[in-house]
């Protein structure tokens, strides 16, 4: 049963602590263990994958035969359902034309004092994990792929654990339709391992993106410098802000969406109707016992499910952006007037009919968004994710002389001085 519970701002909240409780497993015992894998791969590099997929995924690796045939991944994908294909084109096309939007463009500013600028490059290569068993989902492949496609990434390299496409042909399919070639049958921490130090048959990647259980997030952890990474994602979440005017079979149905994700996932109502909170737990419930995932659903609403009672729209918004979600639906009499009040959310939804999988699946949108509560200070992954900003400065003579001194003053005040002589050298100040 989802709870029903009052908030007060100000006032402990048990069940709010619980929630914000969430957190990835990372203690010692796993990092150190997680460390080893990386460690080993590191030094010892096909040879660590071979023992490592044989010991995790109980597979006899053959290292020459570690990168995936072009041939095979066609074949694979021509077993996936065409309706599904077809749905999932729809969606490259509405997610790649979003992601267009995200382009920069370089510049550069002339002054009596010089030209500055910058210049936009795409990183030379990303490597994708993509996750087997049922967190593998081929909505994600389109949503990490695209913005790097988009960015100009010239090399994309995917790793996938021993028999993902054998068992997930769609997969094979969104890869064949994004046109990616380079696939490796390797999972887990070793794959984020061999992606960001490289082995013999797998070259090392510049970033490292996609989603993985906790092994491959602290993995990744441990890599970032190297590499760059995306985030370290975490449970999924859902905050539903919703008034009078909203239908409880909406609201509940959209909880559950979340939470048939994880047990961990986080679903949550807040609003400023008592007769609709009741609605909802009862539309929850009703609507739990048709799913095929129900106790996957029925374990996160235990844990990290809720209704909020809250006196205000206001006070619902200041809520939410104290949880800072990854996911935030707007069910009220004035969606726009409560958007300008939420200054944390990784994605909004407007209204109700934008009901949360329509951004997971199809609107364009990325839905790789910031969880935990990160969405205090993180966004989508998009196409700025796979570029490098350069800065440019390009002084003539006349330029740096009009400078110099303030330069040297400057340096002189660090105590730098070999930085004051290398300017005043060219304008004839010292010799």
């Amino acid at each position: 049963m989802i709870k029903t519970v009052r908030y007060n701002a100000g006032e402990p909240n048990s069940t709010l602590d619980r929630i914000r409780s969430r957190a990835l497993d990372m203690n010692q015992a796993l990092v150190a263990q997680v460390g080893e894998i990386v460690e080993c791969v590191r030094s010892t590099g096909d040879e660590a994958l071979v023992r490592f997929t044989k010991q995790f995924d109980d597979v006899d690796l053959d290292f020459h035969k570690l990168r995936v045939d072009p041939d095979f991944i066609r074949s694979t994908a021509s077993r996936a359902d065409s309706r599904v294909v077809d749905a999932f084109r729809i969606a490259i096309a509405n997610i790649r034309a979003f992601h267009e939007r995200q382009l920069e463009s370089g510049w550069e500013l002339a002054s009596e004092h010089g030209v500055v600028g910058q210049r936009i490059l795409p990183v030379a290569s990303a490597g994708l994990y993509v996750p087997g068993g049922r967190a593998a989902y081929p909505s994600t492949v389109v949503m990490n792929t695209i913005p790097a496609q988009v960015a100009g990434v010239k090399r994309i390299a995917i790793a996938t654990p021993p028999g993902s496409l054998e068992h997930n042909p769609t997969i094979a399919a969104v890869i064949s339709e994004l046109g990616i070639e380079e696939v490796y049958r390797i999972g887990g921490a070793q794959a984020i391992a061999a992606l960001a130090f490289g082995t013999p048959s797998i070259p090392r990647v510049d970033k490292i993106i996609g989603p993985g259980n906790v092994y491959v997030a602290i993995a990744k952890k441990l890599v970032f410098g190297v590499v760059g990474i995306d985030s370290i994602a975490g449970p999924t979440e859902v905050v539903v802000i919703a008034d009078h005017t909203a239908d409880p079979r909406f609201v509940a149905a959209d909880l559950l969406a979340q939470a048939e994700h994880d047990e961990a996932a986080s679903s949550i109502c807040i609003t400023t109707d008592a007769a609709l909170a009741r609605e909802v737990a009862s539309e929850v419930e009703r609507q739990l016992a048709t799913l095929d995932r129900r106790s996957i659903a029925a374990a996160s609403i235990e844990r990290y499910g809720a209704v909020f009672v809250v006196e205000s729209i206001e006070a619902g918004c200041e809520l939410t952006n104290l949880i800072a979600p990854e996911h935030l639906e707007l069910m009220t009499e004035n969606d726009a007037r409560a958007a300008s009040l939420i200054e944390n959310a990784g994605a909004i939804f407007f209204g109700p009919y934008s009901s949360e999988p329509v951004g997971d699946y199809i609107a364009g949108p990325n839905h790789v968004l910031p969880t935990l509560g990160t969405a205090r200070f993180s966004s989508a992954l998009g196409v700025h994710d796979f570029i490098k900003r350069q800065s440019i400065i390009r002084y003539s003579r006349e330029a740096l002389s009009k400078n110099a001194d303030a330069i040297a003053t400057m340096a002189e005040a660090e105590g730098l001085t070999a930085h004051k002589r290398a300017v005043l050298l060219r304008t004839g100040d010292v010799s």
